[in-house]
């Protein structure tokens, strides 16, 4: 995994710092151009990967990059599913078959519907196989080495102690996508030992990593503690803290760190972003500079 990976809150309107900010966030990015022109700022910045949700505005920025594939070449994207969200809001507006049949048709769908929960209880590894498909039909031709599941599903698993449908996420993604499963969790070192539990070595975990403990359930000398003396390869979001740190004290935090592999920003405007990506690339320089 690269470095430095860009994110697209910001282009959802999700600000942990202020509901005004959103505000302006999704009048900023109303039209599929501003997205595309921010997305073109982080590559000339130096950054080749997208790390996303399976937002449904996403498949048109797919569209964009499919079709001038000599200017995104190498461009890679990370998608995260699923979007919670977009469930949520096609279940109020179209109900429960409205939405199964927008989203994942097919002939099982409608034997569920004929077998009732004897069917769902039997073969809902098989719905996750399904839904996994239709999120990732808006990146085909599209370079994603790595898919990952969402919090909102992770934990819930983690919560629940169903690390068997962890590895059945595992396994499917480098059967059918020839790619890396990756897991985005509130709770990094519980994740780690559920993963462990079933044969995952050395996962790709997207956790919150901060200096304050802003979403770090367990604590942040728990996470010190993993990150030091533990196989895990770990991608650090929300490093500010909900915007309670300053950017610079952020991320030298984050950047000294061991294990940290990747680190995941949003920013919308492009000096913000060349700003991010210096001061990760300068922190880093020094750190290796500090070794030898």
């Amino acid at each position: 995994m690269e470095r430095i990976l860009y994110g697209d809150n910001q282009f959802f309107a999700v600000n942990h710092i202020s509901d005004e900010k959103s505000r302006a966030q999704s009048i900023k990015f109303k039209d599929d151009a501003a997205i595309i022109k921010a997305l073109d700022y982080a590559i000339e910045a130096g950054i080749n990967t997208f790390m996303c949700t399976t937002h449904d505005r996403i498949a048109q920025i797919c569209d964009v990059i499919r079709a001038d594939s000599k200017k995104y070449k190498g461009f890679k994207i990370y998608p995260c599913m699923p979007y919670a969200h977009k469930y949520a809001n096609a279940m109020t507006e179209l109900g429960i078959q409205g939405t199964i049949k927008q989203y994942v048709p097919g002939n099982f769908f409608g034997s569920m519907f004929k077998g009732g929960m004897a069917v769902v209880s039997k073969d809902y590894l098989s719905i996750m196989e399904l839904l996994i498909d239709a999120e990732m039909k808006m990146f085909k031709g599209i370079d994603t080495p790595v898919i990952f599941l969402q919090n909102v599903i992770t934990d819930l698993l983690l919560g629940l102690g169903m690390s068997g449908v962890l590895k059945a996420f595992d396994d499917y993604i480098r059967k059918k996508y020839n790619a890396e499963p990756g897991y985005i969790t509130m709770n990094m070192p519980m994740l780690l030992d559920s993963l462990e539990s079933v044969g995952i070595t050395n996962p790709i975990i997207c956790s919150s990593i901060n200096k304050v403990n802003f979403r770090m359930s367990g604590g942040k000398e728990i996470y010190e503690d993993t990150l030091k003396n533990r196989k895990v390869r770990a991608i650090a979001m929300q490093v500010l803290g909900g915007g309670a740190i300053p950017p610079k004290e952020a991320l030298e935090y984050v950047a000294k760190l061991p294990n940290i592999e990747s680190i995941l920003f949003g920013a919308s405007s492009k000096s913000n972003i060349e700003s991010t990506v210096s001061i990760i690339n300068d922190f880093d320089r020094n750190n290796r500079e500090a070794k030898y």
